[in-house]
């Protein structure tokens, strides 16, 4: 073996190392690039000159604008938590589909499922899920375990529903089109969250105990608002549904005003106030996601735009929220406790947690590119890529291999530093194995697929510390740990079935990507 190859293994394991034992992952990349490379000049196995690309690297990356969607999105899902929206979505498809055992709980995966495509980011979905339906589920009677699986297994869907970060970064690094990459993963996405729901609604069923149903009483509402209430509130879910098809067509946009408003106002003027709260609450979320998601794959926006739309339609569902509530009490509703929070301090602490996750982002981008021309130029990357393409299988070998190790180190590793970390030793391995552009998306839909499977995985997967953090005194970790267990088995047969039926990805793929 070459000695240079032989100084970017070695430098890779003592990466390792450092990472295992705790030392902060971007420095430890720089601080081990460095060091290399003092050690490759000395041994002549490198010239310190060809730093000088690295100024252009970092500069190509600050001009990426595809990159730009991360603090956009990450953005959105912030002012959305704080607006109210997502307590009042939660409450309101708890309430609906609370008469069925298991409903709450299924509940809870729908609306972590819609908070997992409008936020991006795993911790912040769970965190939230886990502050406002783990009580109420407590409280009506849930297993601690059934409940609290659900909670981190639809929470981490944030890591495989587009617009989310990890397919963000993944394109980048794989170099594939963002715009692929979600219409691929938009499918498994959501056959991920269907098989939730059908476990959680089957076990409830032949164990009532589990999962309870919403008591009758728990489910009614005060107040019945009148025509001229039901009469606004339909003018508005209808114009917000017309902004959202008038990226189709403007025909369309008016056929969906007209339908929209005369069911949300049959809905609201018969339906009491529970069909109401239904309405008001469901409609706008479901109308931002898919403005958001539509606006991309017509081509309307790109994903970085179309962030930008996200952010002023996530504030203009605050604004909303704040009438929806005006309306409502003056209707009799009781349920609501009328607030503006879309305070200057909860504006200060989206942009603070957006700030943080792009700083992240960015540095360990800058980082991991240091580390990587290092390992490039040491002949790490080539001989990487020759025992990787040489795995016997061809492609499926390769996916395997790669998909063990992934699993394995998303058990102790966060998602963006495995992106930095494995993904661009995998890029090589791909050339050879001759990867098709579908092939690399495929392989990025397995990924984050098993990225969620390593992420509630026993007994340190980050979500599960993620809802230890804000779980009720009376939920002991050993429920947490142990709840997460039958997701992480779905998850796996997920991961199985698209990694033997490559058409799940391609169907849906060509679906979207096309649309």
């Amino acid at each position: 073996m070459d000695f240079g190859v032989f100084l970017s293994l070695l430098m890779f394991a003592v990466f390792m190392v450092m990472i295992l034992v705790g030392y902060n992952v971007a420095f430890s990349f720089a601080s081990t690039a460095l060091s290399f490379a003092l050690i490759g000049d000395i041994t002549g196995h490198f010239k310190p000159e060809t730093l000088g690309a690295l100024p252009s690297k970092w500069a190509g990356t600050l001009e990426n604008p595809e990159l730009l969607a991360v603090p956009l999105f990450v953005l959105m899902g912030a002012v959305l938590e704080r607006s109210g929206v997502a307590e009042r979505l939660l409450n309101a498809f708890g309430m609906i589909m609370g008469p069925l055992r298991g409903g709450v709980a299924a509940a809870v995966i729908v609306v972590g499922t819609l908070l997992a495509a409008a936020t991006g980011v795993v911790a912040a979905t769970v965190i939230v899920m886990g502050l406002l339906s783990l009580p109420a589920m407590i409280r009506l009677g849930y297993d601690h375990k059934l409940a609290t699986g659900a909670i981190v297994a639809s929470g981490t869907l944030a890591q495989l529903l587009p617009p989310s970060i990890v397919l963000i970064l993944l394109a980048q690094q794989i170099g594939v089109g963002i715009l692929g990459l979600f219409a691929g993963a938009l499918i498994p996405g959501l056959m991920l969250s269907l098989l939730y729901v059908i476990y959680v609604l089957a076990v409830s069923y032949f164990k009532p105990e589990l999962g309870p149903a919403m008591p009758p009483e728990e489910r009614q509402l005060v107040g019945n608002p009148g025509a001229k209430a039901s009469l606004l509130i339909a003018i508005i879910l209808g114009g917000v549904v017309a902004l959202v098809t008038l990226l189709i067509s403007a025909s369309i946009a008016f056929y969906a005003f007209a339908i929209t408003f005369v069911i949300s106002f049959l809905i609201s003027y018969f339906g009491k106030m529970l069909a109401t709260e239904g309405l008001v609450a469901i409609v706008p979320v479901l109308a931002l996601i898919a403005g958001v998601l539509v606006s991309i794959f017509q081509g309307v926006a790109t994903p970085s735009e179309s962030g930008a739309v996200g952010v002023f339609g996530a504030l203009l569902l605050g604004i909303l929220n704040w009438v929806f509530d005006k309306l409502l009490i003056a209707e009799g509703a009781e349920h609501i406790t009328p607030k503006w929070r879309l305070t200057p301090k909860a504006m200060g602490e989206a942009g603070r947690s957006t700030a943080n996750i792009t700083i992240l982002v960015m540095t360990l981008l800058f980082s991991s590119t240091f580390f990587s021309l290092m390992f490039f130029q040491l002949g790490g990357s080539d001989q990487m890529g020759d025992w990787l393409s040489s795995i016997g299988g061809g492609k499926f070998g390769f996916v395997l291999v790669a998909m063990i190790a992934v699993f394995l180190l998303g058990v102790n590793l966060e998602f963006l530093e495995i992106t930095f970390i494995v993904v661009p030793i995998f890029v090589p391995a791909m050339e050879v194995l001759e990867f098709t552009n579908f092939d690399k998306i495929w392989f990025s839909v397995l990924m984050a697929v098993n990225l969620n499977m390593a992420f509630i995985s026993p007994p340190v997967g980050f979500s599960l510390f993620y809802l230890q953090s804000v779980a009720p005194p009376e939920v002991k970790t050993a429920d947490i740990h142990k709840g997460a267990i039958p997701f992480m088995i779905l998850q796996g047969v997920a991961l199985v079935l698209l990694g033997v039926f490559p058409g799940i990805t391609r169907f849906s793929w060509e679906l979207f990507s096309t649309a």
